[in-house]
Order: C-alpha cells, then structure tokens, then sequence
C-alpha cells in the first residue's frame, strides 16, 4: 500500500549524544510528511540523532526496527494494556510511537504484526494536549510530539524534554490565534496518544 521507507535522521546536533541509551523511532503516515501541522519532523529537528522519521510501508517494513525487535530492548506507546512500567525502563534501548491521525495509527498497529510483539509503555502523567493546529482531536489525547516530550521525561531526559517543550510551544497557535495560521517551520505530527497509557 505504501511507498518504499524513507528515514528521516535529522540534524548532526543530538542532546543525548553518540552514547544515548534510548532511541525515538516514529512510525509515520505517508500523509504525515507532507503536512504543516505534523510534530514529529519537529522531534528530529530537536533530538537529532537520537530520533528518526520512519515511512510506514506494510509491505516493506523497517529492516533495522525487526533487527532491533528481535534482539530486544524495544516498546511500543499505544494504547492498551501496559507491559513496562517505570521499573522496566532500563532494558528499553528504542521507544517506538506511531505518528499519523487516530484512524491513521489504528489502521498502522492492526497491519503490522510485528508491533504487535512488542510490550507497550504507559505514560500516565494526566497532562492536557495543547496542541491545536488540527480540527476535532481527542480531548484525552497527545499529539506525537507531546507524547516524545513524557517519554523523554519517564527516561529522566528532562533537558532535552524540555528543549522540546519550549520547541513546541513555539510551535502551535498561539492561544486567541485564529485557526488558518500554521507555523513557518516544518514539523509535525497527529495525535497518536491517549494520556490513559500515555498513549
């Protein structure tokens, strides 16, 4: 159904370094790159190597994530029954979120059987979404960045969480802004967590 992958890595800068721990891979929506509003071309610019833009493709899947799946250390934020708790957290190398629209990341999970495989992280924080450059969002629910931002701080990577907040604030509409007024730069990325797992 989809194109050939297509990686994003994003600038040389990283805050976590060559030595990072944790990794963010997003699993994206070929729709996704093309739009103003998406957050997660925004994750990239701000963690730089330590997170990528993955293309979607269920035919062809990302031969480095089954790589990395099957030697362990990979969770998934989803929604759903939670498999690693903040105990766990050390065995986990890559963090995987799916970046497109509800329907989108519904329709990704269900096609690719090896996400399937993976245990889920819960992020509960109970943190309202901001995020306001797209009509008829979940209430409960983050858009892609917000959910990297409560991952980043689950890891206790509170600068670079940080770095991406302020980022992101810059980023959506400003509040009394009238909706048609997106923001210059090219990033995004839809709502793909719901605060109860977060995601």
């Amino acid at each position: 159904m989809m194109c050939r992958m297509k990686i994003r890595p994003g600038h040389q800068f990283s805050p976590f370094g060559r030595s990072a721990e944790m990794n963010i891979t997003l699993l994206t929506h070929f729709k996704e790159f093309e739009k103003r509003s998406n957050t997660g071309q925004l994750v990239v610019d701000v963690l730089g190597t330590a997170a990528e833009q993955v293309r979607w493709d269920r035919m062809v899947p990302p031969v480095h994530l089954l790589e990395d799946i099957a030697a362990g250390g990979v969770a998934l934020v989803y929604p759903g029954a939670v498999d690693v708790n903040a105990v766990g957290l050390e065995a986990i190398s890559r963090v995987v979120l799916i970046d497109g629209t509800w329907h989108e990341a519904r329709k990704i999970h269900q096609r690719s059987p090896y996400l399937l495989t993976i245990p889920r992280i819960g992020l509960s924080t109970g943190v309202k979404s901001r995020y306001n450059l797209r009509k008829n969002q979940k209430e409960e629910g983050l858009c892609t960045a917000e959910c990297v931002i409560e991952v980043l701080r689950m890891f206790g990577k509170h600068e670079e969480a940080e770095l991406l907040y302020e980022r992101f604030l810059a980023f959506i509409r400003p509040e009394g802004v009238m909706r048609g007024s997106l923001p210059g730069s090219r990033s995004g990325t839809n709502i793909s967590c719901p605060p109860q797992l977060m995601p």
